[in-house]
């Protein structure tokens, strides 16, 4: 069936692997970033910035062929895209969909922008973060990335 430019963006679908829907309008190339999936890998993969979501407003989405996502993966997405839904896709059908969830305590994720931390220096510590109400913060020395920073950055 051909559609008409009017019906909006079609995207085909994928056989296998996982769509992140409802990321956070420009976010969905960080999302590729934060998964790894570079220029030269055998990934297949596609992203949709920007466009007209169900919901009303603008929504990024990214699906990857051949690709199940694990669980630090999806915490990863769940910072910079809290309203983010994950799909697995096996034969061309949805088998399980949930949304993501912003992990309480974040453990060896985020990368504290204090160059003072003890998380930045040769100690052997990870970094640690907590959500906070203004964003997360550093279990070691208090900082804290507000919601209006760009997390991406520190991931």
């Amino acid at each position: 069936m051909k559609r008409s430019v009017s019906e909006g963006i079609v995207i085909s679908p994928i056989k296998n692997g996982t769509v992140i829907d409802h990321i956070t309008p420009g976010e969905g190339l960080t999302v590729i970033r934060i998964l790894g999936i570079q220029d030269g890998t055998n990934v297949t993969f596609t992203v949709a910035t920007n466009v007209t979501s169900s919901r009303g407003g603008r929504k990024d989405m990214v699906k990857i062929e051949n690709r199940e996502l694990v669980k630090s993966e999806v915490d990863k997405i769940a910072l910079i895209a809290p309203d983010a839904k994950i799909s697995i896709i096996r034969e061309f059908k949805v088998v399980a969909k949930k949304p993501v969830e912003v992990p309480s305590d974040i453990v060896g994720v985020i990368k504290c922008p204090n160059p003072n931390c003890i998380s930045n220096t040769r100690e052997p510590a990870q970094s640690r973060f907590v959500v906070h109400p203004r964003g997360f913060r550093c279990q070691y020395c208090d900082t804290i990335i507000s919601r209006e920073m760009d997390i991406g950055d520190y991931i």
